[in-house]
């Protein structure tokens, strides 16, 4: 069974809008390594439906790239994408299916068929499936930046505090550090720590 691994972009305040991140070669770099490792991505339909508008494009060359930008795009086009919508299921981006049905059983069926992981890129999905003791991990790239706003990481809540374990902290040249910690032992449906 793969590992489900919620990564994300935000600001010191807590901001995940994708505008707020910096973007340069070294995240580019970053996020393509993560991807390159997992085995699956797994987002919303919003989120889908915002990285389809963009990146197949980038992919084809029909839109200007730095190099690291362009591996990003490549290398998303090619890995198995999963979408989780109730009002969508038709997703003809390449290598796109649709994740039908209860959310426990088919984002767990998703990681017992994906030994390499799955990268999950979804906000709000993530408080879902958090709810649902479904991730394993979590890779923030934390920026240098206070947003002032919204939407912000896990704004719709949690029925108890998550206790997590830290797997590495790297700091990138740009004042970013990409942060990785995972679930701490026992703490799936625990009650919260005192």
């Amino acid at each position: 069974m793969g590992l489900l691994t919620f990564s994300i972009n935000v600001t010191l305040d807590g901001c995940v809008d994708h505008e707020e991140g910096l973007v340069d070669d070294e995240t580019h770099a970053l996020f393509t390594r993560l991807l390159e490792d997992c085995g699956a991505m797994l987002w919303g339909r919003v989120t889908y439906e915002m990285m389809e508008s963009y990146w197949p494009a980038v992919a084809r060359g029909e839109q200007p790239a730095p190099p690291s930008t362009r591996a990003w795009a490549t290398t998303l086009e090619t890995k198995p994408k999963y979408v989780v919508s109730s009002t969508r299921e038709n997703f003809p981006w390449t290598n796109s299916h649709h994740l039908p049905g209860d959310l426990r059983t088919s984002v767990q069926r998703l990681k017992d068929a994906t030994p390499r992981g799955v990268l999950l890129g979804s906000g709000d999905l993530a408080v879902e499936l958090d709810r649902l003791d479904l991730i394993d991990e979590y890779r923030f790239l934390v920026h240098p930046r206070i947003a002032g706003h919204g939407p912000t990481l896990y704004q719709k809540g949690l029925p108890r505090t998550r206790r997590l374990e830290l797997v590495s902290a790297d700091p990138l040249t740009n004042g970013a550090v990409a942060m990785h910690y995972r679930r701490a032992h026992g703490s799936h449906g625990s009650p919260p720590e005192q």
